[in-house]
């Protein structure tokens, strides 16, 4: 029995970045850290004893004879893509819901395939285990994703992401004090709106929408180097709050389909209560939203918000492991 344990993401700054057909013209880059939530994915090769050839267990129970007749599309082209004709059984679980902005769709497919692969008895680096990830959902599932969240499961770990418009990507971790890294993780609140959305479905608008948000993303890119130049200097770490709220209107321009009224309310209740600035995670629509806001200050927040769930979480330093 194989059992992989992969982290979800924060995405700070850069997202939009890093799309495919951005990065191929202008390259690109995000700030983001794996957390301490994880999704885990169960396999083994199922004995030959029953009527079905694959058990899946995920928010669904599959019983199939036929490889063709596998609804779930990450699973389906993991396997095709790992060439396993094999009989398999797989059981997923997550400490928090899918479609919720925390990369969990690529979280998936990258322990999908680090469990997979060590049943073939691979080794796969985390670069290697990134890359076939973003091929498995961009090429054969054809999914309108990013390229971030992969390399955030992958790693693990609060990095800069630079994709560079070749196709290579260059990893480096944040460097940072352990007082200075503290202060940020402890002035960061994460709250669930109790809503789940499908983010390729709004991707695909701000995809569509790339020639008309250039100047926008070209903002949203250099925001990052502004982000890595508060963390890494010796100034206030406040500023990072104000960038947060920064890359939040601009990521609202990007289309009309990443906010609603009700998230904009949320918003702007937290920022008047004190939070220096904030987002809504991955794609948009709904799902988490995190913010910045100084110790003196998060109780007001916490009950301006008391309808959501708070979600205390801390960094994490590992990519995907085989446990």
């Amino acid at each position: 029995m194989i059992i992989a344990k992969t982290p979800l993401r924060l995405s700070f700054f850069g997202g939009g970045t890093d799309y495919p057909n951005w990065i191929a013209q202008h390259g690109g880059q995000v700030l983001s850290t794996s957390i301490d939530k994880y999704n885990y994915i169960t396999c083994r090769y199922l004995p030959p004893f029953f009527d079905h050839k694959y058990r899946l267990s995920y928010s669904k129970l599959e019983h199939v004879s036929a490889f063709d007749d596998i609804q779930h599309p990450s699973i389906k082209a993991c396997l095709s893509y790992l060439n396993i004709s094999e009989g398999i059984e797989m059981h997923y679980d997550a400490d928090l819901p899918a479609r919720t902005g925390l990369g969990t769709s690529s979280a998936f497919t990258v322990g999908c395939l680090n469990a997979l692969s060590t049943l073939l008895k691979c080794c796969e680096t985390p670069q290697d285990l990134a890359k076939k990830a973003i091929h498995v959902e961009q090429t054969i599932i054809g999914e309108t994703v990013g390229s971030q969240d992969q390399f955030n499961a992958a790693f693990g770990g609060f990095n800069h992401i630079i994709f560079h418009a070749d196709g290579t990507v260059d990893v480096t971790p944040v460097s940072l004090s352990k007082e200075r890294k503290s202060e940020l993780e402890n002035n960061l609140l994460l709250f669930f709106t109790g809503t789940v959305r499908t983010a390729s479905d709004i991707a695909k608008d701000q995809v569509k929408n790339t020639k008309t948000n250039e100047s926008t993303l070209h903002k949203m890119n250099d925001l990052v180097n502004d982000a890595l130049s508060i963390l890494t200097g010796d100034g206030n770490l406040d500023d990072f709050g104000a960038l947060l709220d920064n890359t939040w209107r601009y990521k609202r321009g990007l289309s009309d389909k990443v906010s609603t009224p009700h998230i904009d309310s949320l918003y702007e209740k937290a920022v008047k209560a004190g939070a220096l600035g904030g987002k809504l995670l991955g794609a948009g629509g709904g799902g988490f939203m995190l913010f910045y806001v100084s110790s003196e200050n998060q109780a007001r927040v916490k009950e301006s918000l008391s309808d959501l769930l708070y979600v205390p979480f801390e960094f994490d330093n590992t990519g995907s492991q085989i446990i």
